[in-house]
């Protein structure tokens, strides 16, 4: 067969060690945003134990999709060639699925169904992801190898939301808790022999910018609470707090532990590094993502609640579960850090573990609370953690920013609960 005659393969460029996010890529994660306050909407419409489950379940979901494309952009790069298309694509499909969020469980009348939309994009953005990884590892014996051990949880999942979609009420629910099951366990149990992770730091700063992504969306819920109502002190006041809160949950993460982590994933490679990434962002970085989320729908609720004075007197305590699930988000967030800290150093963050636990032990003393009042406790006690850490570990907090592989070997001798707040 001539040159002429021989078939081109499509075009896909690899990412390099020293690679950065593209702007697609940001691009991409604004339809997460988008997605992310359609979640925050749905728990908030259907305030019961139910509707946050039903939200976290659909938040895991948009979470998979999510990681999938920030492992194939570390394999073949987002901004050229068939990458591109991928990418925009995805984000065409995952559009679909964010504008189909309030229809996850409960079809609105109309020309789709929307559990059955929902299931359907899901396979288009699992199926695309699949494929072009297929098409990458046209070289790599033990990536391709990988793909097919990891198809059958891409099948399983997609299967068993589409029988979601056919039930109600609680067999519904069970039918998503188990498509989520055959993906992420189903993905472990996949092994990660062949996955390839080419680019520390590409993968590292993904994961923190959709952090930021998520924290922006708590911002947004301040203001989407109060969208309607003429400014006032209390508004003000709660707003200026909520702003602290998640200010505290930024530094929480990206004053030492996104360094230190990056670091850690960076010196891995071969098998112990896609593990370390798998298990590291992939999986501790959603209930960090849930965190947030359940954070920033109890800020929706306390600004609303103390915005409307005709409805709500200020001296009138917050309803128990919108206060229960912002405190619990708290914690979940800081027991995500303290098991993040764990797979990467090996070391246990002991304040943190002591103020998730404080956090949670205040939920019924807050309740008793004006909602004002409630806000600012909490806000109080992440204010506090972060200024201990600060103080307490400041030298070697400086040495974590500011040299590198001397810090991070200081912090894996350092007992446990006296190291640096990583």
């Amino acid at each position: 067969m001539s040159a002429v005659d021989t078939p081109r393969r499509p075009r896909i460029q690899s990412v390099s060690e020293e690679a950065r996010v593209t702007p697609i890529e940001l691009f991409f994660d604004l339809v997460l945003v988008f997605a992310i306050t359609q979640v925050t909407a749905l728990m908030a419409d259907d305030l019961t134990a139910r509707g946050l489950v039903r939200g976290l379940l659909v938040l895991s979901m948009l979470w998979w999709c999510w990681v999938g494309y920030a492992w194939l952009g570390n394999v073949v790069r987002a901004d050229e060639g068939v990458g591109r298309i991928a990418m925009f694509g995805a984000m065409a499909a995952m559009l679909v699925l964010a504008l189909s969020v309030p229809e996850a469980f409960d079809d609105i009348p109309g020309e789709l169904d929307g559990p059955v939309t929902i299931a359907v994009a899901y396979l288009a953005v699992r199926l695309l992801h699949v494929t072009i990884l297929w098409l990458a590892a046209a070289d790599d014996p033990g990536l391709r190898a990988q793909v097919v051990r990891f198809a059958p949880s891409v099948i399983g999942s997609t299967s068993l939301l589409l029988v979601a979609s056919q039930l109600d009420g609680r067999a519904q629910t069970f039918a998503w808790a188990a498509a989520l099951v055959a993906d992420y366990v189903g993905t472990i149990a996949a092994g990660a022999s062949g996955w390839r992770l080419n680019s520390a730091g590409h993968f590292a700063e993904r994961h923190g910018l959709i952090l930021i992504v998520a924290l922006g969306e708590s911002i947004v819920a301040i203001g989407l609470g109060v969208a309607h109502l003429p400014i006032s002190a209390p508004i003000t006041t709660a707003s200026t707090l909520g702003l602290a809160l998640a200010g505290c949950l930024w530094w929480a993460y990206f004053d030492v532990v996104a360094l230190v982590a990056e670091r850690v994933l960076r010196r891995a490679q071969g098998e112990e590094r896609a593990r370390l990434a798998r298990d590291s962002y992939s999986y501790l970085h959603l209930p960090m993502i849930a965190g947030i989320v359940s954070v920033a729908l109890g800020l929706k609720k306390v600004l609303e609640w103390v915005g409307d004075e005709s409805e709500h007197p200020l001296s009138a305590p917050l309803d128990p579960l919108p206060l229960a699930t912002m405190y619990a988000g708290v914690a979940l967030y800081l027991l995500a850090h303290v098991a993040f800290r764990y797979r990467n150093v090996h070391s246990v963050n002991v304040q943190r573990v002591v103020v998730a636990v404080l956090v949670v032990a205040l939920i019924w003393p807050a309740s008793n609370l004006p909602a004002l009042a409630a806000l600012g406790l909490v806000s109080a006690v992440m204010v506090g953690l972060i200024a201990f850490e600060a103080v307490r570990f400041s030298e070697i907090r400086e040495r974590v920013r500011h040299e590198e592989e001397v810090a991070v070997s200081r912090l894996r001798k350092a007992p446990e609960g006296a190291s640096a707040e990583g």
